[in-house]
């Protein structure tokens, strides 16, 4: 294909993947109730599923000061368009996240016929994988780390006289800002499947610098926390889980590779002979 037609694939592609985002962003648009009532403002309320099993947990382990019954904040809105452009905007964000599976198909799409044929062959399941992480990391910052950050946000005060009357655009940046950086932190595993592939890192490079890499994760962690040491921890654990699995896949990549090497020498061996 020449560069025009390239250029042609890639505006086909582009079309197809705006043309789904509006789709899910007008869906998302008039589903505002559910958007904002049960979605974006769940974990403002004490009712939230995660505030319920952390209580449901303090009872168990009987500490109740485990217990999340009472969110110290109202929100607000303080511009006279304010609610309408956060409708737009997170409806925009919402579509976003629920067309990010068929966006990084589309993407593979156009990147696949450049490939070689064991290129292919070795990012079979890529599309399906990325979005599970990116649906598995999302959950775990709506469910686990965004309400953790929202609630000490919430209950830090330095002096018990003064209100956190909080911006509604402050509130959704705290929220989306910590769901979607746990969901492209757990794109770990399949960044260094791509890595391994290319040759580039190495289960032993891997677990040579570990420690460096806990000292990175640990200031990931606390980039995308609040101050809280149990915040922190809990976004630490996962992420560190997600580095050790990366270990196990480049030694995979390195076996599948070195095994591949093998049986090529092998037959280049017996057509010699």
């Amino acid at each position: 294909m020449s560069f025009i037609d390239h250029l042609e694939a890639l505006r086909w592609h582009i079309i197809r993947s705006a043309i789904a985002v509006v789709v899910f962003t007008t869906g998302a648009f008039f589903a505002k109730d559910f958007l904002f009532h049960d979605v974006i403002l769940g974990p403002s309320r004490p009712d939230f599923w995660t505030y319920r099993m952390f209580c449901k947990f303090g009872n168990w382990v009987h500490a109740p000061d485990l217990c999340i019954d009472k969110i110290g904040f109202v929100i607000q809105n303080r511009q006279m368009s304010g609610q309408l452009t956060m409708h737009i905007s997170t409806s925009f964000m919402a579509g976003i996240c629920l067309t990010f599976p068929y966006l990084f198909w589309e993407i593979w799409r156009f990147v696949k016929p450049g490939l070689y044929p064991h290129e292919r062959a070795n990012s079979q399941g890529a599309v399906f994988f990325v979005s599970v992480l990116f649906a598995l990391g999302l959950l775990f910052g709506y469910y686990i780390a965004a309400p953790l950050s929202i609630n000490f946000l919430a209950g830090y005060v330095v002096d018990p006289t003064i209100e956190n009357q909080i911006d509604m655009q402050s509130y959704l940046s705290t929220l989306s800002t910590m769901s979607l950086s746990c969901a492209f932190v757990f794109e770990l595993p399949m960044i260094v499947f791509f890595l391994a592939k290319a040759g580039i890192v190495s289960p032993e490079i891997m677990q040579v610098y570990r420690k460096h890499a806990i000292v990175v994760i640990l200031i990931i962690a606390a980039i995308i926390t609040p101050p809280d040491i149990s915040a922190q921890i809990i976004v630490t654990i996962p992420i560190l889980l997600l580095y050790e699995l990366s270990i196990h896949i480049a030694r995979v990549v390195r076996r599948g590779d070195t095994a591949r090497l093998n049986a090529k020498l092998a037959r280049e061996q017996a057509m010699g002979s």
